[in-house]
């Protein structure tokens, strides 16, 4: 073992999305030597900054979730301080029974806490059933249970179809009565437990939250893009000493009779004291297979979403938009596409780029949905056009797109996935120097794969101050003795 006394070591982190350069920027606080390993050609995963018509946008993921505070500060630690800005406008729509009608507010991931903060999305009839909730028995939960579910049981269908799915779909590109509640909207599964009402229980929320005071934004962009985080952090990671090599896809995973790990990356062998696999669930199942089958096994079970986002850019003249940064698309309303965002009224640097220009992005394709993803580019913005449209009234004819598929992008959290990732983790534990973290574990979002980035940080750290106590006092820690 390499390792020094202060719990470093040398540390391979496969995987260089943002949950693989968080943990190799938080190993190298700690003193760490940090190789990072990533199979494709560039840093940054699901995050990836571009440009259309000369103005930088995001081609993945767009804003982060302001209220945890794990990638706002990674930002920051980064030297993207004094780029970090809130959403110009937070007002959306949702385009639903043939009009945009305002996001309605008062509610927990879609799920109301009174009927009337669905007004003018639900029906008379969906209103109605709503107050039904206060009259029904107690729906248990049990270990978990569907979002959809449960919630078209306590106040039925149409909340679930035209609100909990476009905001759930909007996550996770998944299906609401497929997805778990658990996993995925933890405050509600916690607050169902404890309460019969399903609308008491969100107002619960709502006062626990008020309580906290709560301030600032709640979610957060960075100018020039959310996609330029995992590069700043690459850039930290190189100036604190840590070495980051693209094209090198891990091809083997090996635990050595000493305790360390060999790491074969096409005719480079690397030994390392411990490794961090932060990688998406069918690379790290193969990565894993021969060490912790029992964890391989779970990952290669894990489904995932595919997708892609349509940018298009106009020019200002002539062309009118709603208010607001965009709308969200119920499925139930047969549309293409799932969400439009107007990039360059939502984000302030995008319009100060070019005040000329409009840019807006479209989502298309959810769980399940394959035959739309085989249109080809023109494809997909041809029904993005159609449904833009419909939606808006705009008719212009864009100077500029550019289509990005994200396939397999969205692993799946159905009911259960707790379970399932308390079993790899469990797996993986039996292993000294082995952890693994990013989106398939606790959250898909920047925050939640900052913070599994950080917990297994934490195990890796643990485990090699662990073995190095072993070496030192080897009989003081195995017999409880003196030692001599």
């Amino acid at each position: 073992m390499s390792g020094s006394r202060n719990g470093a070591g040398r540390v391979v982190v496969v995987g260089a999305g943002v949950a693989g350069l968080a943990a190799a920027h938080r190993l190298l606080q700690r003193g760490a030597r940090v190789t990072v390993l990533e199979a494709s050609g560039r840093v940054g995963g699901k995050l990836l900054p571009g440009e259309i018509a000369g103005v930088r946008v995001d081609l993945g993921a767009e804003s982060m979730l302001a209220r945890r505070p794990e990638a706002v500060a990674l930002a920051r630690e980064a030297g993207l301080a004094d780029r970090l800005q809130p959403p110009a406008t937070a007002t959306a729509s949702l385009w639903t029974r043939g009009a945009l009608r305002p996001m309605p507010k008062g509610h927990v991931m879609g799920v109301p806490g009174t009927a009337s903060a669905l007004a003018g999305v639900l029906s008379d009839e969906g209103l109605a059933r709503i107050e039904r909730d206060a009259e029904l028995p107690r729906t248990e939960v049990g270990d978990d249970v569907a979002v959809g579910e449960y919630v078209a049981a306590r106040l039925g269908r149409e909340v679930v179809d035209r609100l909990v799915e476009p905001l759930l779909g909007g996550v996770y590109a998944g299906d609401a009565y497929r997805i778990s509640m658990r996993s995925a909207v933890p405050q509600l599964f916690r607050a169902a437990r404890t309460h019969t009402s399903l609308t008491e229980a969100v107002r619960g929320i709502q006062a626990e939250a008020a309580a906290a005071r709560r301030t600032g934004p709640v979610f957060m962009g960075i100018e020039g893009g959310v996609g330029t985080l995992p590069l700043a952090v690459a850039e930290s990671v190189r100036a604190r000493g840590g070495e980051i090599l693209t094209r090198t896809p891990v091809t083997a995973l090996r635990r050595e009779a000493d305790g360390g790990w060999r790491v074969v990356a096409g005719d480079r062998v690397l030994r390392a004291d411990a490794v961090v696999v932060a990688v998406p669930a069918p690379a790290a199942a193969r990565l894993l297979r021969a060490e912790a089958p029992g964890a391989a096994a779970e990952l290669a079970r894990v489904e995932y979403a595919s997708m892609a986002l349509v940018t298009l850019a106009y020019r200002r003249t002539g062309t009118r938009l709603p208010e607001g940064s965009g709308f969200l698309v119920p499925p139930v309303d047969g549309r293409t596409i799932k969400a439009s965002t107007f990039a360059s009224r939502k984000w302030g640097w995008i319009a100060e780029e070019d005040p000329e220009l409009i840019v807006l992005r479209t989502s298309v394709g959810r769980y399940g949905e394959t035959e739309i993803l085989r249109r080809d580019d023109a494809g997909l913005v041809d029904v993005s056009r159609r449904d833009l449209a419909a939606a808006t009234g705009l008719d212009a004819t864009p100077v500029a797109t550019r289509v990005t598929r994200w396939d397999d992008g969205l692993p799946q959290y159905p009911v259960g996935h707790h379970a399932r990732v308390a079993r790899i983790r469990e797996d993986v534990a039996r292993l000294p120097g082995l952890a693994v973290c990013g989106a398939v574990y606790d959250g898909v979002g920047i925050p939640a794969c900052v913070a599994s980035a950080y917990a297994a940080v934490d195990q890796v750290h643990g485990d090699l101050r662990g073995v190095q106590e072993l070496t030192a006092h080897p009989v003081q820690s195995l017999h409880g003795g003196a030692g001599e």
